[in-house]
Order: C-alpha cells, then sequence, then structure tokens
C-alpha cells in the first residue's frame, strides 16, 4: 500500500454542490502538488455533508460531481487514492470507539459547532456536535503523517491529537500524533459581502464556481463590490479582487494595476474584464476535461470503487487492530 519511507497525506471535501475558486485555491490546487510528493489519500466526506440540509437526489449527483472534479483539475488515481468516505464504513465504526473517550465538553465548545449551529438553528444535529470525532476517525484510521489544513481547522486536528493520547493512555501506545500541513490559503472572500469568506451557501453571486463559463464568471465579477478607485487604502472588495489577480492573472497585469492602486487611480471595470479572462483562461482545461468526464460514468464509478478497495485494505487492518486493543475481538 505504502511505498518504502513515502510518508502520507489525507484529507477530504465535502460533496455539497459545485466548487468555487475558494475551494480550488484552499484544497486542490495542493492537492495536486502532494501527490507527487506523498502516498496520498483523498476522499468524498459524505458522511460528514449530510449533517447539514440537503436533498437525497441531489447528494447522489454530488457525490458524482465531486468524484469528477476530482479527477478534471488534475487529480491522478495511479498517483493517489481517491474514495467514497460511505464506501469504508470502518470509519464509522472507529468513530464510535473514539466517541466512548472524548468528552462531550470537548464537543460543544468547537467553534465550527457553533457557527453551524447558528447557520442552521432548525437542524442542530447530533452530527454536527460529533463531526469532529468522525473527522479524527477518518483521519487515524490511515495513520497519516500530515493533514494539510488551512487554521480554520487547527481546533478539530488538535481534538484529534487529543484522542490519540486519550485511547493511547487507556489502552496502547498505538495511534501516533498527526502533524498539520499548513498550507498558504489565499483568503477569497465574497463578491458582494466582501467581509466574508466567498461560500456558495450566500448564492451563486457570491462566488465564481471553476466550472462557470467565461460569459458567467464576468458577469459574477462586474456585480462585485469594489469602491471608487481614489482610496488612500484599498477597500476589501478591491483586496479580494487584487489577491485573486495574484492566483490567476500574470506579473505584468499584476504589476500594471498595483501601480494604478499606487496613483490612487484604480480602474476597477478594467482590472475586473482582465481578471475575468485571466480566471477563465486558467480552468479552460478543466471545463474540457469534467465535459469529457461526465460522459464516462463507468470511469468515475472504477475510480472510486478501486480507491475504496484500496483504502479499505488499510482500514479493515486498524479497525481489527483496535477493536483487539479495546477487547472486543
Amino acid at each position: 500500500m505504502k511505498a518504502k519511507n513515502k510518508k502520507t497525506v489525507l484529507s477530504g471535501i465535502q460533496p455539497t454542490g459545485e466548487l468555487h475558486i475558494g475551494n480550488y485555491l484552499g484544497s486542490l490546487k495542493n492537492f495536486i502538488e502532494l501527490q507527487n510528493k506523498y502516498q496520498c489519500y483523498f476522499f468524498l466526506a459524505t458522511y460528514h455533508s449530510i449533517t447539514e440540509n440537503h436533498d437525497s437526489e441531489k447528494k447522489k449527483q454530488q457525490i458524482i460531481n465531486l468524484a469528477i472534479d476530482f479527477l478534471a483539475v488534475g487529480l491522478d488515481p495511479q498517483k493517489c487514492i481517491i474514495f467514497n468516505q460511505t464506501d469504508v464504513p470502518q470509519c464509522t465504526e472507529l468513530a464510535w470507539i473514539f466517541n466512548t473517550i472524548t468528552p462531550v465538553t470537548e464537543l460543544e465548545r468547537m467553534t465550527q459547532f457553533k457557527d453551524k449551529a447558528a447557520q442552521q438553528a432548525q437542524n442542530i444535529n447530533m452530527g454536527l456536535l460529533d463531526y469532529p470525532v468522525l473527522q479524527a476517525a477518518d483521519i487515524l484510521l490511515y495513520h497519516p503523517d500530515f493533514v494539510p489544513v488551512g487554521k480554520d481547522q487547527e481546533q478539530h486536528l488538535e481534538l484529534t491529537n487529543k484522542i490519540v493520547r486519550w485511547f493511547n493512555n487507556k489502552y496502547d501506545n498505538y495511534f501516533q500524533p498527526v502533524e498539520p500541513k499548513y498550507t498558504k490559503i489565499p483568503k477569497v472572500m465574497s463578491l458582494l459581502e466582501p467581509e466574508k469568506k466567498m461560500s456558495k451557501s450566500a448564492g451563486p453571486k457570491h462566488y465564481i464556481g471553476i466550472n462557470d463559463s467565461p460569459e458567467t464568471i464576468l458577469n459574477k465579477l462586474k456585480g462585485a463590490v469594489t469602491g471608487t478607485g481614489k482610496e488612500t487604502l484599498l477597500p476589501p472588495g478591491g483586496q479580494n479582487l487584487m489577491t485573486l489577480l495574484r492566483e490567476f492573472g500574470t506579473a505584468t497585469e499584476l504589476k500594471y494595476f498595483q501601480k494604478q492602486i499606487k496613483n490612487k487611480d484604480v480602474k476597477y471595470g478594467e482590472l475586473k474584464q482582465t481578471l475575468a479572462i485571466a480566471i477563465a483562461q486558467y480552468f479552460a482545461p478543466y471545463r474540457q476535461k469534467r465535459q469529457e468526464l461526465e460522459k464516462k460514468p463507468d470511469y468515475i464509478q472504477k475510480v472510486l470503487d478501486e480507491g475504496a478497495q484500496k483504502a479499505e485494505k488499510l482500514a479493515q487492518k486498524t479497525i481489527k487492530e483496535v477493536k483487539t486493543l479495546i477487547g472486543v475481538l
């Protein structure tokens, strides 16, 4: 399973709808680089996604769409293991075992639980509270060396390593602490509310989808909140557009608009046009590849099935050893 002396990395993304450029810069772009350096497990965090309000029929398609996105952006099943979380049931077995050693007070103080509970006040379910324990199981099931995270996930990884200590102290020195692999994630903000992080839940005009057409990208950017262009300090909306230009534009384009900022004469219409072209061109190969993969449902399923078989081989070994240690096998 694991190449000799090759470190292991694990990460997942929830299938909750189309991906936007914030998702790409925050995760997928990094995944592509990691698969060339490490033994990587990249999974569709489907169980996590159903803690939110969802439609069961749409969920099926969201799972397939995310698998297509993984492949279309450049993840290679010959270089990494891609699988659906629900196809490896050992994660829920291990989560239950971890539940028996995790204090409820640790879960109640989780920032993400408080945030998500506020977002869906009519559906504060146990899954929202227990989310970090399942996440710990997702991670420790495969004994990875690193987990790539942004600062917003730091608290969850800290809990994972607490669970490692609690388990090892109670049973045996079996699990090893997991190191965070902090990634430089550009903070991509909403187009209409640039003080808030880009999110699908706010509505389609707030984000740019990686599968958006060039026309759609331009229309969304035209509506982006900016400023007058004469400010001494660039407003949040202007800062957000410049962040995107750094990621998707050329060095020449960046220098050109930085000069405008210095001169307090930012032409936002021109910046939006330039940025729209840059983003559209950047994701053109992805859109083409995605169209090709949409015509190959059997291949997509094959990738997920083979990935699950590889992942489950290690998962079965881990759960068997854990059950032996706790005295139930």
